[in-house]
């Protein structure tokens, strides 16, 4: 089984009102290389990769002669594209020493509208770099400012054309729904230029307020007023019908695709598949246990330049409870089969009446030997998750 890589790049040009992320800004290019050097760094000297654990540390270790095999890599952040070039020539090149990479992989790099010189994204496709993560969140100017975005809507048009340019067939937007003040016809705007724009993949989402960030301060206060749930609602049943009718398929929650475009990367996420996260703040998950790095930039660097690992914490899975939660995820659902093949016993074993009760509710339903959400399920997906968790 393939594995995927996850590298995280936390620098931003400015924060975003309602991210929670692990970011800083993007202020002296020193600490950027500082960071850059660590990530490698970090890299070179991971033990994951291997199925063989050591008895004395009880982590994943690889011999020289035995790299893991990876057909994804993922710059996520943070905005990825605000590196160099040569920065991300380094890390790739990291990569490469300490995985074999297969030669159809697939390598996302998330970038943001204003970021990005035809120069730079010609440089990135002859690094390797193949599909772009492109965080448009909306085509409207007022609604970016009040999210501090950082650029307008004409950025967005012009560095996607750069994008189709410099030769990237493999396009993603980010759009949110949901945004305190925004009305329908807003949302049926932003989803009719996207759609207009063709890309190949679009992730929706609806907006959630995270606490201590600016954006809920300004909802605190008054100063902004979410929307209700029933506009919210609305919004994903028209993104539903106008995504469909333009030709994408649903395949997640909150991600469309034209046939074949679906993202590699994520998709190990939703099937429990190995990916290996470097970087401040990334998680990995070695098909059994997960991992988590310091999320303070400035202490992530320190300790890799200290002991080559910036771990701070790890536990084991309930693989039997996650599998159920992130497969109804996806459109397929769950093969029931396949689950009780994996681990035993059957999903109603596992989970009895709360599931009995999930189908009552009209959230989920089986067909043809798989458990997936509804319609109505998709709008109410937490309350869902929450049964397995």
């Amino acid at each position: 089984m393939a594995a995927g890589v996850y590298i995280h790049i936390p620098f931003c040009r400015s924060r975003c009102s309602y991210c929670d992320f692990a970011t800083d800004i993007y202020r002296d290019s020193k600490v950027v290389a500082r960071y850059v050097d660590a990530l490698c760094r970090e890299l070179r000297a991971t033990g994951f990769g291997g199925r063989s654990h050591t008895p004395e540390s009880n982590s994943p270790r690889v011999g020289p002669d035995d790299p893991a095999l990876i057909n994804t890599i993922y710059f996520g952040g943070g905005t990825p594209s605000l590196l160099s070039p040569t920065q991300v020539e380094q890390v790739l090149d990291a990569v490469r020493e300490r995985f074999e990479l297969s030669s159809d992989s697939e390598i996302t790099m998330e970038m943001n509208p204003a970021t990005v010189t035809p120069e730079t994204l010609a440089a990135f496709r002859d690094l390797g770099v193949n599909r772009a993560s492109f965080g448009v969140q909306t085509f409207n100017d007022r609604d970016l400012k009040l999210l501090a975005r950082g650029h307008d809507a004409n950025d967005a048009r012009e560095t996607f054309r750069m994008l189709r340019e410099a030769g990237f067939a493999n396009i993603s937007f980010d759009l949110i729904a949901g945004l305190p003040g925004q009305t329908m016809t807003d949302w049926k705007v932003n989803l009719d230029e996207a759609i207009r724009m063709s890309p190949e993949h679009i992730s929706l989402y609806l907006l959630e307020i995270h606490k201590d960030t600016p954006l809920a301060e300004q909802v605190r206060s008054g100063r902004r007023r979410p929307i209700d749930d029933e506009l919210a609602a609305e919004m994903y049943e028209v993104m539903l019908e106008k995504l469909a009718e333009a030709g994408y398929k649903q395949y997640e929650i909150s991600n469309f695709a034209r046939p074949g475009s679906e993202s590699r990367h994520n998709t190990k996420y939703w099937y429990l598949d190995p990916v290996f996260g470097f970087g401040v703040s990334a998680h990995s998950f070695d098909g059994q246990r997960r991992y988590a790095n310091q999320r303070d930039t400035s202490k992530y660097v320190s300790m890799i330049e200290a002991s080559e690992t910036a771990e701070v914490e790890r536990e084991d899975v309930d693989l039997a409870s996650e599998y159920a939660f992130l497969g109804l995820r996806l459109e397929a659902g769950i093969d029931l089969a396949e689950y009780e093949h994996r681990f035993g016993y059957g999903l109603h074993e596992r989970f009895g009446d709360a599931l009995d009760e999930l189908m009552h509710c009209g959230l989920t339903e089986i067909s043809a030997g798989r458990l997936r959400l509804t319609r109505r399920g998709k709008l109410f997906s937490n309350e869902v998750f929450a049964v397995f968790v």
